[in-house]
């Protein structure tokens, strides 16, 4: 069991490393449950919300990738510090669009986004913050769903680990009553992407992404099936796929192939 927090309230302090800072947006838009949040915990770091750069925290909350010498340097620093470490969002967890650069060389790359500057930036692969440090939470999804969110900060407060859902999308949809979007005529990657967003896209009339990483056992041939059936191919269903997980490698072909 994780280190409950007794005596003091933890310390929170947010890092943000290569994103787009939309998952500390969803918390900065909690509005009246913030502020109850407040209560439990300080939070000493956190630029979305405040002007005030405090470094006495316990618990770091780390969005983004990393995907530079610089990041992993930093990264370790926070870990050393932090009895906690948070991994929070796509970028975080499995690497998000970020990686999409891990499908080329990395000068190519660069070329390719910086043209005749390339040479002026310093870059690695893109990595998920577990690749370099040891996480303790995740909290997927791009953005991430706020009631998990609070969830896994109440298990934080009770010192006890807080176990990802390893079942597909797919079955949320049909507690949600949700239409399939194949039924559709829609491509959907909930079959093979882990649940614990109670189906927040397909409940909103959109089709799910696979921002929440692959399940550890995917229904492959189930997924193969549904590909005949709808006339898809296999290889525009891995190209959606890694929008988010291209940092996590080529087990996707693995997997389906």
């Amino acid at each position: 069991m994780k280190k409950r927090f007794k005596a003091a309230k933890p310390r929170l302090a947010f890092f943000d490393f290569t994103d787009c800072e939309g998952c500390q947006l969803q918390f900065a838009n909690m509005g009246e449950t913030l502020l109850e949040l407040a209560k439990l915990v300080d939070i000493v770091n956190f630029r979305e919300i405040s002007s005030e750069n405090g470094q006495d925290y316990n618990v770091a909350v780390i969005e983004g990738s990393i995907t530079t010498d610089h990041d992993v340097i930093r990264i370790k620093a926070i870990r050393e510090k932090a009895k906690i470490i948070v991994a929070l969002g796509a970028c975080a967890t499995v690497g998000g669009v970020n990686g999409i650069k891990n499908r080329s060389p990395l000068e190519l790359a660069k070329q390719r986004v910086y043209g005749n500057k390339a040479n002026t930036i310093e870059t690695i692969k893109t990595m998920p913050v577990h690749e370099v440090v040891k996480v303790d939470y995740i909290i997927n999804g791009c953005p991430v769903y706020i009631p998990e969110v609070i969830t896994v900060i109440k298990h934080i407060l009770m010192g006890k680990p807080y176990v990802v859902p390893n079942y597909a999308v797919c079955a949320e949809c049909k507690m949600n009553e949700n239409v399939c979007r194949y039924e559709k005529n829609e491509d959907c990657l909930g079959p093979v992407t882990r649940a614990g967003c109670n189906s927040w896209c397909v409940n909103n009339g959109n089709k799910c992404y696979g921002c929440r990483g692959l399940v550890d056992d995917p229904a492959s041939a189930g997924q193969k099936d549904i590909l005949l059936k709808y006339g898809l191919k296999l290889d525009d269903i891995l190209q959606k796929f890694t929008l988010y997980n291209d940092s996590t490698g080529v087990k996707y072909d693995k997997e389906f192939k």
